[in-house]
């Protein structure tokens, strides 16, 4: 239902671009990660558990463009795809929901052994450090199976969701707590909806690139090649914080084991005040970490992915990758 929405919503946007073109919805999939809900996401091992399917479908030329959740999407793209627009993001915070007999609570005001829900690595491993009088237990499912498994059972206290979700579903009721940065760093793209293409498909390239958010794509250009250049996947805990303001784009990355206890975090800045030059010719196919983004200045997109790369080799020079591949193998062995 979800992507059903975020689908639809894209499509609005172009239908209000383009009035004189017919957008057609044709085809709806289920996912690997969508079919597999016995297994932590972090356990399934497969680098595009929400795309792959998709990906086949666009290759097929059976469709012609494909809506993601950015925080969904490899770092590298399969070669032939990129992504042809970024859309501006919606609250990127994590969301506390609340079995109903906690309503009005917050994390800390959750009695001792609470259980809480979250299949994500990265939530448990800073809320575990944040909460320790908490117990956190894998939630599989879309988001109506879970609240629904919450609602309906006693076995979670409360769960942790992305807030975008929560709001594009018409669901903001439910938000108990708004997890803040300081208590919960996001994940890379977190609330963001990225549209794959085929990357020699010009003319639809040029089409979806109105809908690019420029902001958005630098924040996420930072945070994608923060997380491409830490090797890091759903299997291990990489969290981040980006703050675009008055041209300088402020990037915080961290890194964690599974338990929290040991972690790794640091703040850069660099300026994207950048202004469009006319780049026509081989520059127009020119990516940053999968994206295309022919109307953003093409110096700011250098700029943010640089930002990106520096941030994660201080993390790397001081022991991310020790921090890491511990809590890969352990993540494995679980």
């Amino acid at each position: 239902q979800l992507a059903r929405i975020q689908t639809d919503s894209v499509v609005e946007m172009l239908c209000e671009l383009y009035p004189d073109f017919r957008f057609e919805i044709a085809v709806a999939m289920s996912t690997t990660g969508d079919k597999i809900l016995d297994t932590a996401l972090s356990k399934i091992g497969e680098k595009s558990l929400f795309t792959k399917e998709l990906e086949n479908a666009l290759e097929r030329n059976e469709v012609d463009l494909v809506v993601h959740s950015l925080k969904d999407l490899p770092t590298s793209l399969p070669l032939g795809f990129t992504i042809g627009a970024v859309c501006k993001r919606e609250n990127p915070l994590d969301a506390v929901v609340f079995h109903p007999k906690n309503c009005g609570k917050t994390l800390s005001l959750l009695p001792e052994k609470s259980v809480i829900g979250t299949s994500s690595l990265r939530r448990a491993a800073q809320l575990k450090m944040k909460f320790p009088q908490l117990e956190f237990r894998d939630i599989r499912g879309n988001l109506n199976t879970r609240l629904k498994k919450l609602d309906e059972k006693e076995d979670f206290s409360a769960i942790i969701l992305a807030a975008a979700g929560l709001k594009r579903m018409g669901w903001e009721n439910r938000i108990g707590q708004l997890l803040s940065p300081e208590d919960c760093l996001y994940a890379v793209g977190q609330g963001a909806l990225a549209v794959e293409a085929r990357a020699k498909d010009q003319e639809i390239l040029n089409m979806v690139s109105a809908l690019h958010d420029a902001d958005t794509v630098l924040c996420c250009i930072a945070e994608r090649a923060f997380m491409k250049r830490l090797e890091g996947g759903c299997s291990v805990p990489v969290a981040v914080n980006t703050v675009l303001k008055d041209g300088q784009l402020y990037l915080t990355g961290a890194v964690y084991s599974l338990d929290g206890s040991d972690s790794l975090k640091e703040t850069m800045q660099t300026s994207v005040n950048y202004f469009q030059q006319n780049e026509d010719g081989p520059n127009d196919d020119v990516q940053h970490v999968g994206i295309t983004a022919k109307n953003v200045p093409g110096q700011a997109q250098e700029a943010a992915e640089n930002l990106g790369v520096e941030l994660a080799s201080l993390l790397l020079s001081k022991g991310a990758k020790h921090i890491l591949s511990v809590a890969r193998q352990l993540n494995d062995a679980r």
